[in-house]
């Protein structure tokens, strides 16, 4: 599987002017048809907790750019949106479109970032996501999901080969990223692709270090703190047999 994160700085709630960035970057990755393309947490709007300006209904524009960019470029594509939740609340979810254009998840961050003030505006999701795409198994979930090990640990004894997290993480906690990223890989023996924004928000500076990181924990890809593209070949046999021959996972307690 051939995998694409885009990193970018997300321009402050407004949407067209991140749909132009976003098309503009992918033209520039030129992916090939069946590649999977990552963009960062809330894409088009950067982590506002302004739900009654930026939430849309499912298949809203959001959406709707979503799938059109999937379709024209023939691509896997997720990327984050607010949909609207039970009033006043919206919900922080990833969407994963497939090469056709059509809606294949929708996931709900299950850990809302309390810190930050986030369950005050954002209901949580209650339940993972499993897809199955080219004969992977992954899983997609939401920056301050990272945190918890245990969401990751349910996704792999599901089946989860690939974690994919999209986020908005802060510069001030960008170790915590870089180190919660690859203890997800190691203790799952799984492929994690992370794609952060980066730049600024009208509060917080974002520190981008988006990772594409192997199921031993080795850095496939690794952004720095700018607008930028990363690129890896995910090989599937490679984890298969690496789980095969290092067969911690069989030692899990239920």
């Amino acid at each position: 599987m051939h995998v694409i994160g885009l990193q970018y700085d997300i321009i402050w709630e407004d949407k067209a002017a991140n749909y132009q960035k976003i098309r503009r970057m992918l033209q520039q990755a030129g992916p090939q048809p069946g590649a999977l393309v990552i963009l960062p947490e809330m894409s088009a709007t950067g982590f506002s907790m302004q739900v009654e300006q930026i939430a849309e209904p499912e298949m809203g524009m959001t959406e709707q750019f979503f799938a059109n960019l999937a379709k024209e470029f023939q691509v896997y594509l997720v990327g984050g949106k607010v949909s609207t939740g039970t009033p006043p609340k919206g919900r922080n979810e990833a969407v994963v479109f497939n090469p056709q254009g059509s809606l294949l998840a929708r996931y709900a961050k299950q850990r809302a970032f309390n810190p930050g003030g986030e369950g005050e505006h954002y209901e949580c999701g209650r339940q993972n996501v499993l897809l199955a795409a080219d004969s992977w198994r992954w899983s997609p979930f939401i920056c301050y999901d990272l945190r918890f090990p245990e969401l990751f640990r349910r996704a792999v004894k599901e089946g989860a080969e690939l974690f994919v997290i999209i986020a908005n993480w802060p510069t001030e906690r960008i170790e915590h990223w870089l180190t919660f990223l690859r203890a997800r890989a190691i203790e799952n023996q799984a492929y994690v692709v992370g794609v952060n924004r980066c730049g600024l928000s009208p509060k917080l500076h974002y520190g981008g270090c988006s990772l594409i990181i192997g199921p031993r924990g080795e850095t496939l890809a690794a952004a720095g703190e700018g607008e930028e593209i990363i690129k890896a070949t995910l090989e599937r046999d490679t984890l298969l047999s690496y789980r095969r021959d290092f067969p911690v996972l069989a030692d899990m307690l239920e």
